[in-house]
């Protein structure tokens, strides 16, 4: 079992930058790729950043060249830069992490956390 927490949310004016954390606890062995997810009212949930088990990064067209997401090993926790934020970014954030071999051995195939809001408003 692994269990993901999110923080860093929060209101924010519009051009202003907020960081997001995702700690992850319980059993990281099994985790591959990680990334960030957002979920606005009434919309789908999308993919936001990707941080692979091979450590490259990729990022939805709409916040690349704005969003730094990042890892760090020693402390379990992802982590998504925000810069220069728009209305458009306000939703809800989630931490997702890949577990592909944990079905095999009777564990999830992937863990989300509970989220965290971002409102960006003036």
């Amino acid at each position: 079992q692994v269990q993901l927490v999110e923080s860093g949310g929060g209101l924010v004016q519009p051009g202003g930058s907020l960081t997001l954390s995702c700690t992850a606890s319980g059993n990281i062995f099994f985790i591959n790729d990680m990334g960030w997810y957002r979920q606005a009212p009434d919309r789908r949930r999308e993919l936001v950043a990707v941080f692979t088990s091979s450590r490259s990064k990729k990022y939805a067209d709409s916040v690349k060249d704005r969003f730094t997401i990042s890892r760090d090993y020693a402390k379990n926790t992802l982590y998504l830069q925000m810069n220069r934020l728009t209305p458009e970014d306000t939703a809800v954030y989630f931490c997702h992490a890949d577990s592909p071999e944990g079905p095999s051995m009777g564990f999830p195939y992937e863990y989300w956390g509970q989220g965290t809001q971002v409102t960006v408003s003036s």
